[in-house]
């Protein structure tokens, strides 16, 4: 009988700097992050044809990059939905999601989903006078922004945009965060 030695599992892929995606994603995992809820609204493709969409996705790579002028950065997948509308669409909005909302930040986070007309149909919002893009009821804060750079980044696309308006909705309650895989509130 021959010993053969047993097949060992693949190691996980490493970077050319030594570091798996595994070790990279375990690590910024442990690092809280607000939740928002970016939106644009992808305007009718077909004068004759079917009125324009609402677009959504929930994204806790955002953070706020310039006070003069008032400018924020956004994630985003490359290739993603919300990568390619912003492409075209300069206009997007988002709601910075208060505690009470991480079925709102779960129906939009979902691979794979259904329409985003379905997500959007039983969710309150106002519509932005300078974006047409949904603005959350209920967020702690809503901005709307126009696109001023597009960065590629690694798989992502780093979407600046300078503030057009900014509305505090509520002061009541704390904000949603993601930590360690999971939406929390701030105790």
């Amino acid at each position: 009988m021959l010993n053969t030695p047993s097949a060992a599992p693949p190691a996980p892929p490493v970077h050319a700097v030594g570091v798996s995606n595994d070790e990279f994603r375990a690590a910024m995992s442990r690092l809280a992050a607000g939740v928002v809820l970016v939106t644009a609204h992808e305007p009718q493709a077909d004068p004759d044809g079917p009125s324009g969409e609402d677009v959504g996705m929930t994204a806790t790579s955002f953070m706020s990059v310039s006070l003069d002028p008032p400018l924020v950065l956004i994630g985003l997948r490359e290739g993603s939905r919300m990568d390619d509308l912003l492409d075209e669409q300069p206009l997007w909005a988002v709601s910075l999601l208060a505690e009470g909302q991480s079925s709102v930040a779960s129906r939009f986070a979902m691979k794979n989903r259904i329409s985003d007309r379905l997500l959007f149909a039983d969710v309150p919002y106002v519509r932005g006078k300078e974006s047409g893009a949904p603005l959350l009821d209920g967020a702690l804060a809503t901005l709307e922004c126009r696109t001023e750079q597009r960065v590629t980044a690694g798989d992502h696309t780093l979407v600046i945009g300078r503030v057009l308006t900014s509305s505090l909705l509520t002061t009541e309650g704390g904000p949603l965060t993601y930590f360690r895989g999971r939406y929390r509130h701030l105790d």
